[in-house]
């Protein structure tokens, strides 16, 4: 009784504690942001004030807050105090969290999986467009958990984006409030993001608040459809489990596509014999088997592979796959795919696992661990293939992948080996530019008290500059 009093009395300090340093996080980069325009309006391009300012920014002087408290969390330098703080108390909910996760036993192991974890804060998906994005939940696996959640961009429709359309059915008893494509309407077409949150593959969804703010970002900034991927979480299910869902969800988005081609040819069209572009297949319940967003304004000859962290290893493992089938995926082609900070380790120690190896949020020891809640123990080795991208013999040859943009962040003990990969891929002519982000920490774009830093915003523009590069129809206008 009294040991349950005092894990109660723990968890809510825990929480609360880490409710302050959260608010503090968020509100100081965002006044640090909002002064630095209002002092430096003739500055328009922002890599111009990022190499003028490049770790530190100013703040308005008449603070209501004591001196002592205002430089411990609105420190210049990045990572500022505020986030060593909040790291140390991460590091010890994570510790925590895994130490749980080892006790679960074998035999208990569910095939069917999970998705998410309870003590993860969730968003709910909302089909209207609430800023200036739309998102639904769909559960595409009868056999898993498996599942995505799409992000839709306003720009896809030619009306106010505040408008909401209801698609009554036809007793009037139900009536769906969120968007719809309307029917005999040439509709705007957009590439198509398949998005893999990060976690150690222990941890994060799809619908969590951080991935979901993530991807809408995205969504705005690239004007794409996002596709989250929702894989199974390791130790309820193993190595290959999470590469396998990333790669059912790929073949998936192709079978979408074909039967929303399909539906345009296969009797849906008008009396001349001309397709309809708001056509589909039915099943024998009169449910469109297409999904009616990708089939109205996704275009997954233009796909885009994007991972953080741990997804990174998912997507590479994807891209891979995908070079390997070649035409079998037609229509869907990946174009490009993005890297931030990946999961990447091997046997042998570089320079900064040796240097860094008790970093912020996410050090070695941690890591080490969440490899050996993932890999099968029989298969356990740091030179894995979905740990170690270095290894030789990996297949297919690197000349054959994607353009690769390689995310890395100075402070995470992962980067050399990230970096690493990087020069591999450009020796085998493959454009793979790297960018790396001063003082920056592990998942620095990603984490959610980080989200709304002048860093995280500006990393999510460069991607959206670079990927613009491979979604564009007009001859690739953007350059990096």
């Amino acid at each position: 009784m009294y040991i349950l009093e005092i894990n109660q009395l723990r968890k809510f300090l825990f929480e609360l504690f880490l409710a302050i340093i959260t608010a503090a996080i968020r509100k100081s980069p965002f006044d640090a942001f909002k002064t630095f325009n209002e002092l430096n309006p003739s500055i328009s391009d922002r890599h111009q004030w990022r190499q003028r300012y490049p770790t530190s920014f100013e703040f308005h002087s008449s603070s209501k807050l004591s001196p002592l408290f205002t430089i411990l969390l609105f420190s210049s330098k990045m990572p500022s105090l505020a986030v060593k703080l909040y790291s140390i108390f991460f590091k010890f909910q994570q510790r925590y969290t895994l130490h749980n996760l080892t006790q679960i036993p074998v035999h208990a192991v569910d095939p069917f999986g999970i998705t998410s974890r309870r003590e993860e804060s969730t968003a709910a998906s909302n089909p209207s467009f609430y800023e200036g994005v739309a998102t639904k939940d769909i559960h595409i696996d009868p056999f898993s958990s498996l599942c995505i959640r799409i992000f839709l961009p306003a720009t896809v429709v030619n009306f106010d984006p505040t408008t909401i359309i209801e698609d009554k059915s036809k007793d009037g008893a139900f009536i769906y409030s969120g968007y719809s494509p309307q029917a005999r309407t040439k509709h705007k077409r957009l590439p198509v993001v398949l998005q893999f949150h990060g976690g150690a593959f222990v941890g994060g969804s799809n619908d969590s608040v951080r991935n979901d703010a993530f991807c809408r970002r995205i969504a705005n900034l690239c004007d794409v459809i996002v596709v989250a991927v929702g894989y199974r979480l390791a130790p309820e299910s193993r190595y290959p489990a999470a590469f396998d869902d990333g790669l059912k969800v790929l073949n998936w988005l192709a079978k979408e596509a074909n039967l929303a081609e399909c539906g345009k040819w296969m009797g849906n069209g008008n009396r001349n014999g001309r397709r309809r572009a708001d056509a589909h297949v039915f099943d024998g319940f009169g449910a469109s088997m297409a999904e009616p967003w990708l089939a109205a304004h996704g275009d997954p000859s233009r796909c885009v592979l994007l991972g953080v962290s741990s997804g990174a290893n998912i997507a590479d493992y994807v891209a891979r796959k995908a070079v390997e089938a070649g035409k079998l995926l037609d229509p869907v082609k990946v174009v490009a795919q993005v890297l931030m900070y990946p999961f990447f380790i091997g046997s042998s120690p570089t320079a900064s696992e040796i240097k860094l190896a008790n970093s912020y949020f996410y050090d070695k020891s941690m890591c080490m661990q969440t490899w050996k809640l993932f890999l099968p123990e029989e298969k356990f080795d740091l030179d894995h293939p979905a740990a170690n991208p270095l290894i030789p013999g990996r297949e297919p040859p690197l000349k054959f992948m994607p353009p690769t943009l390689t995310v890395v962040a100075e402070q995470d003990w992962m980067r050399d080996r990230a970096i690493a990969y990087s020069e591999e891929l450009r020796r085998a002519n493959i454009d793979a530019p790297l960018l790396e982000y001063k003082d920056a920490v592990h998942e620095f774009a990603t984490l959610d008290v980080l989200l709304q830093t002048p860093l995280a915003q500006a990393c999510a523009e460069d991607i959206a500059i670079w990927v613009k590069k491979y979604i564009s129809l007009r001859g690739h206008e953007f350059s990096y």
